[in-house]
């Protein structure tokens, strides 16, 4: 079950398939799950890079990798962070016609706990291939590849998008990212202060 911000009831999500994991937490429970979370964003990032010296064609390799950066967006938001870490996030139109982002998170009972070997791949894939859609970002204007830039940019938002959901899942829904950086380097600067205080 999980619990939305939007909502006070638990939204039924997950089936039968939870029931049936009795394994230890370090085990993988999903395997083909984890594959899936890992195969398409590194396909993504190894077509980038290592295109031009297998196909000359600029828009074939353009398409091979949005659609490959789209196959893992899909998987990514839709099937690997529920079975693997028990969150998903999606957006919905009230009957107002107003846009409402809901993020939820798998209230956490015994058996139906993340694997941990599950959650770090998951948390690796997601933050790791981000930063290095940054790096290509600014590879590509230092280098004036610009060709390259929509591409990279569309790498950055998609997976991006996926990076900033799963963290707003994490953190909950009702928790702004901003108000958390400001916790966080608010206790920072109190620890800094505080050790300050106790070397004079």
């Amino acid at each position: 079950m999980l619990a939305g911000d939007n909502n006070d009831e638990d939204v039924a999500l997950f089936d039968a398939e939870e029931d049936a994991g009795k394994r230890s937490k370090a085990k993988i429970k999903h395997p083909v799950a984890a594959f899936f979370h890992l195969f398409f964003r590194v396909s993504a990032i190894l077509t980038y890079l290592l295109c031009e010296f297998i196909n000359k064609s600029f828009i074939a390799n353009m398409v091979a990798i949005i659609l490959l950066l789209s196959c893992d967006f899909w998987t990514v938001k839709n099937i690997t962070g529920r079975l693997m870490v028990g969150l998903r996030w999606w957006n919905q139109v009230d009957d107002d016609g107003r846009s409402q982002w809901v993020f939820e998170a798998r209230k956490t009972t015994g058996k139906q706990q993340a694997s941990d070997s599950e959650s770090r791949i998951f948390w690796l894939g997601l933050i790791i291939c981000p930063v290095l859609w940054v790096v290509f970002a600014f590879t590509s204007l230092i280098y004036f590849r610009i060709k390259w830039v929509p591409v990279v940019i569309m790498g950055l938002v998609l997976q991006g998008a996926n990076l900033y959901g799963y963290v707003r899942c994490k953190v909950g829904g009702k928790t702004s990212l901003k108000n958390m950086a400001t916790n966080y380097f608010g206790k920072q600067f109190l620890k800094q202060a505080l050790s300050k205080e106790e070397e004079t």
